[in-house]
């Protein structure tokens, strides 16, 4: 199993319409890592869901649910989506700013390249982040 983390911004789509669909389909992803991330994916991986340019936290969990395919919002074939279903929110959110003070965390996407939209965690920064 992978860890994962994507952000979308809440006004294209957010946590909460995801909790009321069941689902979420990233689309319009056009940075050729984040691609190749999400071409990575497989069921069952694990993905925490950030609300990015508003808010600034993780929202909740997620696991992948259909693996990458053509995305709907281009005929050109090298974009990707993927499909992923709520699994948990989180009670209480975990801003960006708390995720900084963690010195072991200093070192994932989130933090070192925070434009990329879908990023890998190891397990164990994963459970460091959900633990918050």
């Amino acid at each position: 199993m992978n860890y994962w983390l994507v952000k979308f911004a809440p006004f294209r789509y957010s946590w909460q319409e995801i909790l009321r669909n069941g689902k979420f389909e990233i689309y319009s992803v056009r940075n050729p890592q984040a691609r190749n991330n999400l071409k990575a994916m497989q069921l069952g991986d694990q993905v925490l869901f950030y609300h990015s340019q508003e808010d600034n936290c993780i929202m909740g969990k997620m696991q992948v649910t259909v693996t990458a395919h053509q995305d709907p919002t281009t005929d050109d074939p090298k974009w990707l989506s993927v499909t992923f279903e709520a699994i948990a929110s989180f009670e209480k959110l975990i801003p960006l700013s708390q995720i900084k003070e963690v010195k072991e965390l200093a070192h994932i996407g989130l933090i070192k390249h925070p434009r990329l939209a879908v990023m890998p965690l190891s397990k164990s920064d994963f459970e460091a982040i959900e633990s918050l």
